[in-house]
């Protein structure tokens, strides 16, 4: 699995999650040696990306985090709005 292909799948997750998909941009940024995939969602979306008490951030980050340990890559999934 590549860098491209996480992201992909955080647009596929978060397109099911959200009312307004065609609002979503992922953005790659790189500090050191870490890829940050930098989630923006409209503001009326971003209560359901981070779920109730942070559940579903939370499991979005756990995907992130396994696919990118496959890679043996360290990538942070961010999200605002």
């Amino acid at each position: 699995m590549s860098l491209q292909k996480i992201k992909t799948m955080v647009r596929k997750i978060s397109e099911m999650l959200v009312d307004r998909p065609d609002k979503i941009v992922l953005v790659d940024e790189k500090r050191d040696d870490t890829h940050i995939i930098v989630l923006s969602v409209d503001k009326s979306d971003v209560g359901k990306i981070i779920g109730r008490s942070g559940q579903t951030a939370k499991a979005l980050r756990a995907l992130v985090n396994a696919a990118a340990t496959r890679l043996g890559e360290k990538v942070l999934l961010e999200i605002r709005e």
